[in-house]
């Protein structure tokens, strides 16, 4: 027996990770997913196939994934597969249900309110067992098996400062949505002798992962991809993380042990595909995971309160319940 998982890179494969953990094991483990640092870093000894990337609301790119699905099927003997999508799981998951294979889909924890277009695909394909991650909008076509969030509870100690306020910045790794938004907004607030300085008395040192945004205006040393092993790491000294509204560099932060300060992108703005970072944003404050703040108010007042808090990882999360 054989279980693929099955993501897209960015916040999509981050959650297939940290679920995988959760779910029971049936056999041998394959990846399928896009190659780039993030994939490499974090399936790093796994069994992993890379494939084309699947471009947002391309029907060409998902016909293309027919082929490779077939080939795994016969050659890997796939019995289930679970995806975090997004648009390489309708490459992927209607051919495999037609032939057999137990096929589940679990909906983005950035889908707050309703699924995402991938997702209003795959509840009319009746093969499919469909997941979200919030128990208030379980349905007929929607089942709750858990949330990527259940491990992290807020954590009311705040560290002490050190010699150095150190911070990280990160925008994800989407490449085709810049966020110069909130790295113009940061950069006179982080600045050397910026108000964050001013405010700890304390020198700041910034980790800038920008992505595909421009900086070149700006007098910051940026880094458009960080390996995810090295962000990790940054994050977990880190006195201060900032980061795009995305469900990959919030979970990255969480694990770090960080509340992260959350700016959400907007749609109308050309800063994402659709508006679902406010509810990402909203409902980890809610349950004092992150702070929200609009990216073009941000405060240095915002960062201060922000600076040392943490969150707390349960030893034991409960597992995800796949249907049978």
């Amino acid at each position: 027996m054989t279980t693929l998982f099955l993501a897209t890179t960015g916040g999509h494969l981050e959650q297939l990770v940290s679920l995988a953990g959760r779910i029971p094991p049936d056999g041998h483990d394959v990846w399928v997913t896009h190659e780039n640092q993030q994939s490499r870093s974090l399936l790093g000894g796994r069994d992993v196939e890379y494939v084309p990337y699947v471009r947002v609301g391309n029907a060409r790119d998902v016909a293309a994934c027919v082929p490779t699905a077939h080939r795994l099927w016969r050659e890997r003997e796939l019995t289930r597969v679970v995806s975090t999508g997004s648009g390489i799981a309708l490459g992927y998951l209607p051919y495999l249900a037609a032939r057999g294979v137990d096929c589940h889909y679990i909906e983005s924890a950035a889908r707050v309110a309703a699924p995402s277009r991938t997702g209003r695909v795959l509840q009319w394909v009746p093969a499919i067992r469909r997941y979200t991650q919030y128990a208030a909008w379980t349905g007929p076509r929607w089942q709750h098996g858990g949330s990527v969030f259940d491990s992290h509870l807020p954590d009311p100690a705040r560290r002490p400062l050190g010699d150095v306020v150190r911070v990280v910045v990160t925008v994800g790794t989407a490449a085709e949505f810049p966020f110069g938004r909130l790295i113009d907004r940061l950069a006179p607030l982080l600045a050397p002798d910026g108000p964050l300085a001013g405010a700890t008395g304390r020198p700041v040192e910034v980790l800038w992962q920008t992505g595909c945004t421009p900086t070149g205006h700006l007098p910051i040393d940026a880094v458009p991809f960080v390996d995810s092993g090295d962000l990790a790491a940054a994050m977990r000294v880190a006195d201060l993380v900032v980061a795009h509204a995305g469900v990959g560099s919030a979970l990255t932060a969480l694990a770090a042990g960080r509340r992260p300060v959350l700016a959400a992108r907007s749609a109308a703005l050309g800063e994402a595909g659709d508006d679902h970072q406010p509810q990402l944003a909203d409902e980890l404050q809610r349950r004092g995971l992150a702070v929200h703040r609009d990216p073009a108010q941000l405060t240095v007042e915002d960062l201060l309160d922000a600076v040392g808090c943490g969150v707390l990882r349960t030893d034991s999360p409960p597992a995800f319940g796949l249907a049978s």
